[in-house]
């Protein structure tokens, strides 16, 4: 089969012939469709998480995936040849970027029934994201302000949505030319970061969902109420993920000093600062599917490329700034 292979860090990917992926008792084989294409990849294949995600190279790079069932391994329960499904494979398993995956069971859903492959390719990584910052750490409820900053693009789209859902408040931030854009995927304020500072205007919030870092994330502590929560999708890594990670001690304690900065500003101002790298999980991806059927998310596909053009898409990825999810098809 044909796969997109990284040789080395900060190298193009290559488009060449290698063996069908193996197929455990409690995998499946998929026939891959489309492709999303997440900064996630592109902070691969430059090696920034190196020391975190050390990947023995040379490896597949891709981390959303959609598709048909085309085997089963001998344990496998929940689907068969010919379902559509699709994935965020967990972390230790990526490899979307290719003709064939093998994704374990737990991780898979199967596809919306109102969405194109291409759509369902675009959804498992940011939805996830969404769902686990917004839902199972967040505990969103009902008439709680949720701040979600870059709203237009993968992850902030369909944040958006979603903490609507909940019945928040949402404030976000966008360019004014996407201004209109994400007050009809539900935003109540939306806040112009080229013309005004978010911190000034902003107060009183429950959580803000961060996908920049730095200076953002920082300034992003001063809009919550006491007791609030900043999630960090961007860094830095805290303790906790790191412990999570099973990272050995050298880099655990380089990576407490990587957070302190953040973490003792949130406790000066009497808030809670996570940082989340979002997990394969399939029965949650099965409940946004259900959201999606009943029109409650859409999403969103800024541009679609054909597989043979992927390292294109990758850097067209890079310069950022796009709406939604870039993606990436296979003729079937």
């Amino acid at each position: 089969m044909r796969a997109f292979v990284l040789e080395r860090y900060r190298q193009p990917i290559e488009l060449r012939e290698i063996p069908e992926p193996e197929v455990g008792d409690r995998d499946v084989l998929i026939r891959v469709e489309a492709v999303g294409l997440n900064q996630l990849d592109e902070k691969i294949r430059i090696g920034e998480f190196a020391q975190i995600l050390p990947y023995s190279l040379p490896v597949v790079l891709g981390n959303d995936v959609a598709g048909t069932v085309i085997r089963v391994g001998r344990l496998v329960e929940s689907f068969r040849p010919g379902d559509r499904v699709f994935a965020r494979p967990d972390q230790g398993r990526m490899g979307a970027f290719a003709e064939r995956a093998a994704v374990a069971e737990a991780d898979l859903a199967l596809i919306p029934t109102r969405i194109t492959a291409a759509e369902a390719a675009s959804l498992p990584l940011v939805a996830l994201t969404a769902w686990q910052a917004l839902v199972e750490r967040g505990r969103i409820e009902p008439g709680q302000k949720v701040l979600i900053h870059a709203g237009a693009g993968g992850v902030g789209s369909i944040a958006i949505q979603l903490a609507k859902h909940l019945g928040a408040t949402v404030a976000t931030t966008a360019s004014a030319a996407n201004a209109a854009f994400v007050r009809a995927l539900g935003a109540d304020v939306v806040i112009d970061y080229r013309a005004e500072d978010f911190a000034e205007v902003l107060s009183g919030y429950d959580l803000v969902l961060d996908s920049l870092g730095g200076e953002n994330l920082e300034r992003s502590l001063r809009v919550l109420r006491p007791g609030g929560l900043a999630i960090g999708i961007s860094g830095p890594p805290d303790p906790a993920f790191a412990k999570r990670m099973g990272l050995n001690a050298v880099v655990r304690l380089a990576i407490a000093a990587m957070s302190r900065r953040i973490r003792r500003q949130a406790k000066r101002l009497g808030v809670d600062y996570e940082f989340l790298f979002m997990r394969a999980e399939g029965r949650q991806l099965a409940r946004i599917a259900s959201l999606v059927d009943d029109g409650v998310i859409t999403p969103v596909v800024s541009k679609i490329y054909p597989f043979e053009e992927l390292p294109a898409a990758l850097a067209d990825l890079a310069v950022g700034g796009g709406r939604g999810k870039i993606v990436a098809t296979l003729e079937v």
